[in-house]
């Protein structure tokens, strides 16, 4: 009894703290995002200007991070909405809408009045009625100098049908916030997690919410057991059977003035309905068996074929007293509920390479003029390392996984064309953070994301294709150059109070959206 009491007192204490923290955090980020309501309704003026909806034919979208990419329930459709992009010195934001045609491979800009604000780092769930309906919510602003952050905590739904948006207003929802999880649940919206960031402090965050899509009414659920502790940028999926699985996240703790430690979680819960009541929720922690994906940040998710869970890239960041590195991902993994065990995904190659293997490539010499990749035996994967300099002279190391050893580094062939008609042999997207995912159809498509060379920051802006029945090769649909990517040093002038405007209004134009590349 002592030892229990004992326990429970010590939980009612963190729950105290948390509260104090909470109430600090809004105190002193209520000034900073008074200021940036005021940018954020300049720009709604602008929004408000459309009257009518437009759709324009246009060049694949510039590049990105913490957008969101949905899949069409009745349409072969991609929809990117959001995101952000830095060049060094201004953070841009978007509140963009564009489809992507899957059968035509073609990019569609949609112009649609009176849209949500510019935003990143928000979730985006589809769900099939209506003719489709794309439910937002949440996510961050930023200052034009990247110091500053408005979270939201608005709820929006496009209606794919008419091409509409509609802001859905209803009390008892969750704080604003930014990197928090949704799925779609039967008829509800489940949300957890996120976090909240001011220029001097910040609270993560492992509460559970419920909008009921019938009622339209948001409840705070209290599910009994120990579940995740507060995290942002988690793993959240529903199993076959009807539970929400969490995974791993990301969340940092003040360990002394101005000194924070970074945690990144590899641990994983079920959230199931007690007794098969929906009023009543519990959390169970999961020991998984089989490969599972290395600690990381900063990757992305997507519901594979079988009701797999798809999990993709992220960052390893070494956190040093002076300087912080990282170490980037492109590897793939599934997560399997019905067995609970994770599998990592090994591409097979295309066919014509293996073909060619076969008829003789162990008689030519080993490597050609790049002998990173292996003997032509070699089997299973292969890591490629790639330095990038960056301009400061810095140089970082890239680690690549290719699952196809037999045709990169080799000598070219008569036969090669025939690869190159497969789609774009390996290496296929190179490793990143903050992707997006999503898959129709069976095929995974990864659009944008980030990586980091020393100080700069590559924002990209390609998509990639694989066929998840296949598994033999990624294929590239749009293709980007990161050295073209404009990058401007950061300057000691204090400009940015007379910029706001250049910095982010000239993104409100259409013209000039889509040749500045985008936004952070």
């Amino acid at each position: 009894m002592g030892k229990k009491g004992k326990k429970e007192k010590k939980g009612r204490g963190a729950e105290k703290t948390a509260a104090k923290m909470e109430k600090k955090v809004s105190k002193r980020s209520r000034k900073e995002e008074e200021d940036l309501e005021a940018l954020i309704a300049h720009f709604q003026t602008l929004d408000a200007k459309r009257t009518q909806t437009v759709e324009i034919p246009c060049p694949p979208p510039s590049p990105r991070l913490n957008a969101s990419l949905s899949v069409h329930p009745e349409k072969d459709e991609l929809i990117l909405f959001g995101g952000e992009y830095f060049n060094g010195q201004k953070t841009f934001l978007y509140n963009e809408l564009y489809v992507y045609n899957i059968r035509k491979d073609t990019w569609t800009k949609v112009d649609i009045p009176s849209p949500p604000p510019r935003r990143c780092a928000h979730q985006a769930v589809v769900v099939p009625q209506g003719g489709g309906q794309l439910w937002v919510f949440g996510g961050e602003f930023a200052s034009p100098n990247g110091e500053q952050f408005y979270h939201y905590k608005d709820l929006w739904v496009l209606h794919l049908a008419t091409k509409t948006w509609e802001q859905v207003k209803s009390t008892g929802g969750p704080s604003g916030r930014s990197g928090h999880r949704m799925v779609a649940w039967k008829r509800q919206l489940i949300l957890f997690g996120g976090f909240h960031e001011s220029t001097r402090d910040y609270i993560y965050y492992n509460d559970v919410y419920a909008f009921n899509l019938d009622t339209f009414t948001w409840s705070k659920l209290s599910p009994s057991g120990t579940g995740p502790t507060p995290r942002s940028g988690c793993q959240m999926s529903v199993t076959p059977q009807g539970g929400i699985v969490v995974y791993g996240g990301y969340s940092k703790q003040r360990v002394k003035k101005d000194v924070d430690k970074g945690t990144r979680h590899s641990d994983m819960f079920l959230l199931k309905p007690e007794d098969g009541r929906e009023d009543k929720w519990v959390w169970t922690r999961m020991n998984p068996s089989g490969v599972k994906p290395t600690p990381r940040s900063g990757f992305s998710v997507a519901m594979a074929p079988n009701h797999q869970t798809l999990f993709f890239g992220g960052v390893c960041d070494e956190e040093e007293e002076e300087s912080l590195s990282g170490e980037f991902f492109n590897d793939l993994y599934f997560y399997d509920a019905t067995r609970n065990r994770w599998f990592e995904g090994q591409l097979k190659g295309p066919k014509s390479e293996k073909k060619k293997r076969r008829q003789g490539r162990k008689e030519e010499p080993e490597g050609g003029s790049k002998p990173a990749c292996g003997g032509a035996g070699t089997q299973g994967p292969v890591q490629v390392v790639k330095e990038v300099v960056a301009e400061d002279g810095t140089v970082v190391t890239i680690k690549q996984v290719l699952a196809a050893p037999g045709s990169v580094g080799q000598p070219r062939s008569e036969d090669e064309d025939s690869l190159e008609e497969a789609g774009s042999p390996a290496p296929g997207p190179c490793p990143r953070s903050n992707a997006m995912l999503a898959v129709k159809h069976g095929m995974l498509y990864v659009y944008g994301g980030m990586f980091e060379a020393g100080d700069r920051q590559v924002t990209l802006s390609d998509l990639h294709c694989l066929d998840l029945h296949r598994m033999e090769a990624w294929k590239a649909l749009v293709e980007m150059d990161p050295e073209t990517q404009e990058w401007l040093e950061e300057t000691d002038s204090e400009e940015d109070s007379e910029e706001v405007e250049g910095a982010e209004g000239g993104v409100d134009d259409d013209d000039s959206g889509e040749e500045s590349g985008a936004g952070d």
